[in-house]
């Protein structure tokens, strides 16, 4: 099992120890370098910022938006970055949720399993340097009836194929996946639910394309949080304002993929009351209905032992790239939270 690092969104306060993590990581080995966006930083911008300042570390898109670019752009994108980095670019995609991609980029949130089939099949075709025709429901490419005609892409990517992954929640969404991605992209993973949240969907989507899980990347991530075990229940409380957003203020009510998740997870009762306290404008409630558990399960915390433990739970459920978001008030708390990962890798065995 490979280890990745998120950096979340620039912007936040911490870009220069952001900085400072990624060429940590550069230096200790870790496999992949995720950069994220929704509404302020963009992802690429970051990433070839890092790119630049990092050796050997692989910088991915967690996620590019859909809504946001038009598949062609995405493919320009893709092909620049892994040609700038020397062949260091991951692609990753993902819908996003109705309130951004309809209140931010004014694009219709219907048939998102659709879409990001007919954006992959464009993204990969533009991506081979053909010239570029297609004709689906929702892309049709040149236009008809106009001064359109099919172009091809002219720079060169460094690698002829350049890793995709799509970050994935639902069932329906993991198994076209598994279909039609090279890795999966998951938030809130439980080593106890993986198999029958995600994996098993995504092993779906695999036999579906005549293929199994060999080669295909199912990359989680989770916050890593450094202490004493005595101090779980703690350093678990410093995550309920995150675990909260997410599964209760995440999408709308009728469309909110987290909290969907923890449903399945067991916390039908739980979920429903973080719900309903964030909505009605109770963060802070919210925030303290999150049960312990969700945030234990979903969270690498604690000492280097309890971590490796945690992690040989990932490795068995089928994890191969553990994606890690440090945790700290301080860039030397992240950077020992970073060290830390590696150290727990290697106590367990996974290096």
């Amino acid at each position: 099992m490979q280890l990745g690092i998120n950096l979340g969104y620039w912007g936040a306060g911490m870009d220069a120890d952001n900085l400072a993590v990624a060429q940590e990581a550069d230096r200790l080995g870790y496999a992949v370098c995720w950069a994220a966006e929704a509404y302020g930083s963009d992802a690429a911008t970051v990433l070839t910022w890092v790119a630049a300042q990092t050796e050997r570390i692989d910088v991915g898109s967690a996620i590019f938006q859909i809504p946001a670019r038009q598949p062609a752009m995405t493919a320009m994108t893709a092909a620049t970055l892994d040609s700038l980095s020397k062949g260091r670019f991951r692609l990753g995609l993902g819908v996003s949720g109705p309130q951004v991609s309809e209140g931010w980029y004014g694009v219709k949130f219907d048939k998102p399993l659709a879409r990001t089939r007919e954006y992959v099949e464009i993204v990969r075709k533009a991506m081979t340097r053909e010239r570029l025709s297609y004709e689906g429901r929702h892309w049709t490419l040149p236009l008809p009836d106009g001064p359109g005609k099919p172009i091809k892409l002219t720079v060169h990517p460094q690698r002829e194929h350049i890793p995709l992954y799509i970050a994935a929640i639902g069932p329906k969404n993991l198994e076209q996946t598994g279909e039609i991605a090279d890795g999966a992209l998951l938030i809130f993973p439980s080593a106890d639910h993986l198999e029958e949240t995600a994996v098993r969907h995504l092993r779906a989507g695999r036999e579906k394309a005549g293929k199994t899980l060999d080669g295909f990347d199912v990359c989680p991530t989770l916050p890593l949080a450094l202490g004493d075990d005595k101090d779980v229940p703690a350093l678990a409380d410093t995550f309920r304002p995150y675990t909260a957003l997410y599964v209760g203020g995440m999408g709308s009510r009728k469309q909110n993929f987290y909290n969907q998740l923890a449903q399945r997870m067991g916390y039908e009762r739980e979920a429903a009351d973080i719900q309903d306290k964030y909505l009605s404008g109770d963060k802070q409630g919210a925030a303290e209905a999150v049960p312990h558990e969700l945030i234990d399960q979903t969270t690498l915390l604690g000492s280097v032992d309890r971590i490796a433990d945690r992690m040989k739970a990932y490795a068995a459920a089928g994890v191969t790239t553990l994606t890690l978001a440090p945790a700290g008030f301080t860039l030397d708390e992240r950077l020992a939270a970073l060290r830390a990962g590696t150290e727990a890798l290697e106590r367990a065995g996974l290096a």
